[in-house]
């Protein structure tokens, strides 16, 4: 029994190691969040909840179902996108914010999304966890951004189409089963969440004349309302 106590406990570390990298990425991400949120927006405490809240969701989730011993650079990089959009979300309560600090950011996070992926694959450390943590930032990017050009009054409220499709879908699947079965891989839905937040930050642009306001809107929830009502038709079927 006693010779199996060094097995169980190179075990328990490699359990951990992970999350005591998610920690500690986090940590240097808090401090660096909290100082460019109080330079930008004169306040981080938004933004600082809602970071920690999303590093206490996606930790228990690395915990219970992350394969891999090390966390790896790519759940580094998911984890920075998820403190660009807790900036953003503390932005939506600084009338004062500039647009531009918010596109900046907000295209920043943008320009990261596949990179984490790229790193996974190129470091053999896909995870159903990663997907997962990079399609949660991503819709939470989606929503800020929406948000945040409702509030500013760049748009209407049309905007939430494009911001809260998915958070409807997912409401959706609690009252109806048939929602609930997981999607087969499709380079499609890819593709339109890509056009989906371009056309957000393309709103977001202080320089976009307000003429291409509306078609942005309508070409990019069009593309998006088709690619829901495909998976939802695809589920239909496949609970037939």
């Amino acid at each position: 029994m006693f010779r199996s106590t060094p097995h169980l406990v190179a075990q328990t570390l490699e359990t951990r190691t992970p999350l005591f990298g998610f920690l500690g990425v986090s940590a240097v991400l808090s401090a660096v969040l909290a100082l460019a949120a109080h330079l930008t927006l004169g306040t981080a405490t938004v933004a600082l909840l809602v970071f920690v809240g999303a590093v206490i969701v996606a930790g228990y989730a690395l915990v219970n179902s992350y394969p891999h011993p090390v966390l790896g650079v790519c759940n580094a990089v998911t984890l920075a996108r998820a403190a660009m959009v807790a900036f953003l979300t503390g932005a939506l309560v600084s009338p004062d914010v500039s647009a531009w600090v918010v596109f900046a950011v907000a295209s920043s996070a943008f320009a990261l999304d596949g990179v984490d992926g790229w790193l996974a694959r190129r470091a053999g450390l896909v995870s159903d966890f990663g997907g997962r943590f990079d399609m949660e930032t991503d819709a939470a990017l989606g929503a800020v951004t929406s948000l945040w050009l409702l509030t500013s009054g760049t748009t209407g409220p049309e905007i939430l189409i494009l911001g809260f499709m998915r958070y409807a879908f997912v409401g959706a699947s609690f009252f109806w089963s048939a929602l609930q079965a997981p999607l087969p891989q499709a380079f499609r839905r890819k593709a339109i969440c890509v056009v989906q937040i371009a056309a957000l930050i393309f709103l977001i642009f202080p320089l976009t004349p307000q003429a291409a306001v509306p078609p942005a809107i309508s070409i990019a929830a069009l593309l998006l309302s088709w690619s829901f009502l495909v998976d939802v038709l695809w589920l239909i079927r496949r609970a037939a």
